[in-house]
């Protein structure tokens, strides 16, 4: 297995600790990767069609933007309808894409959400044996993985215009929920093998003078080393702030990420060796500053800060060298910028669409899917847009996930369908 960039490292050690030590190799546990940065070392294919090395492809109950997460020969989906009455986690054989099981939560009070936000937006999460779901204000749950509950926790509602996106992370013994937007915005540690309350931290601003609906983070945390110490670092609507995943206290934090459209997150903290990279949404700004410090570190630790003329951000970049690579949402293009400057080296258009989806990076190549389920493969270069692949599954299919890598294997979450793509071995 290749070694990843030096500025990929400080969270490429952690991989074991994300997952607990018993993820299987060529496993996914976790929205984004094992690491949760967007990297996977695997081979997988870069070309393929609804009638091209597709393996197979299942119908799904209900539309959602989360992605699958795999574990064991198991591929497990968040799902809801569309009144969110009916919240749902499903488990599939990855071999065959047959439905193993389904573990359903009733929910009567309406809870609000946008239409282009659907229930079922936060991928679940797994440790190998254990795999963990939060359905909003429905609550978090956790199943082994022949779908047996071993506990649940209420963490409280969440109240807001755009609905909730944010998904669990599971660091050694305990799990760790970005919990919001709305009024009730914190951050939360809960044991994992009881669901145990550890430790919860509020988030204050979580409405403020402002119209509400333009203050939201959706951002899920990531863990990274910093210092020589395990942090927990998470987007939130005007600051990145950095937790002790022990006690919950903030560390440190870095301001800078409100505009005047709107206090919005929806990218997650991208980590480049000692520089994080934070990106605001709905046009926001995008920053970098080292990692580190104690208490406010804004004047001290913030190395750039780019307002002007931003695209809307909804998908995260991922780190490749010394450069972000990432796809906008609007317009459609697709941008590189410099980790240490914060320049952008080059802009592209993608061949078709804006994308919610995350940039990740199998083996030399990156992939992003466009909300007509195209998914366009290029190489990382900061010269240029080297465009090797746009594979696209037929104009009926939409999606607003991200490509997931296990095995080989590509799965890619539509609208109305998970596909397996499989190349010939």
């Amino acid at each position: 297995m290749r070694l990843p960039s030096s500025f990929g490292l400080s969270v490429w050690v952690l991989s074991m600790a994300l997952v607990g030590g018993v993820a299987v190799a060529g496993d996914s546990p976790a929205f984004r990767g094992v690491r949760g940065d967007g990297h996977s070392e695997e081979q997988v294919p870069v070309r393929w069609s609804a009638q091209q090395n597709v393996k197979w492809r299942i119908a799904l109950p209900f539309s959602g933007h989360s992605t699958p997460v795999i574990s064991k020969g198991r591929v497990f989906l968040t799902s809801a309808n569309k009144q969110g009455t009916q919240r749902g986690l499903y488990c599939y054989d990855r071999s065959t894409g047959k439905e193993l099981w389904k573990r359903t939560v009733s929910f009567k009070t309406v809870e609000p959400t946008h239409k282009t936000n659907p229930y079922g937006a936060s991928s679940p999460v797994t440790d190998g044996q254990r795999v963990v779901v939060w359905h909003g204000s429905a609550g978090l749950f956790c199943y082994d993985h022949d779908g047996k509950l071993q506990w649940k926790l209420d963490p409280g509602d969440v109240t807001h215009i755009w609905g909730y996106a944010s998904s669990p992370v599971i660091y050694n013994d305990r799990v760790f929920l970005h919990h919001g937007p709305g009024v009730q915005t914190f951050m939360l540690a809960v044991a994992l093998s009881s669901g145990k309350p550890l430790w919860k931290t509020e988030e204050a601003g979580g409405a403020n003078d402002r119209d509400p609906r333009m203050v939201a983070s959706f951002s899920t945390p990531v863990i990274a080393r910093v210092g020589g110490t395990d942090q927990l670092i998470c987007s939130l609507p005007t600051r990145v702030a950095a937790y002790d995943p022990e006690t919950g206290e903030v560390l440190w934090s870095v301001g800078g990420l409100p505009s005047p459209r709107g206090d919005l997150v929806y990218t997650s903290p991208l980590i480049a060796g000692d520089i994080g990279i934070a990106m605001g949404g709905y046009q926001g700004p995008r920053m970098g500053f080292r990692l580190g410090g104690s208490g406010d570190v804004t004047k001290t630790h913030r190395l750039w800060r780019v307002e002007d003329k931003q695209p809307q951000r909804i998908g995260s970049g991922v780190v490749v060298g010394e450069y972000v690579y990432i796809a906008n949402a609007g317009p459609g293009t697709v941008e590189c910028i410099a980790v240490k400057t914060g320049k952008v080296a080059w802009t592209a258009r993608l061949p078709s669409g804006n994308a919610w989806s995350s940039t990740v990076r199998a083996g030399d190549y990156l992939f992003v899917t466009d909300q007509g389920a195209a998914t366009h493969v290029f190489r990382p270069s900061p010269k240029s847009f080297d465009l090797v692949a746009s594979n696209r599954l037929g104009p009926e299919e939409k999606s607003n996930s991200t490509p997931v890598f296990s095995d080989g294997e590509i799965f890619l979450r539509t609208h109305s369908g998970l596909y397996c793509i499989a190349g010939t071995k």
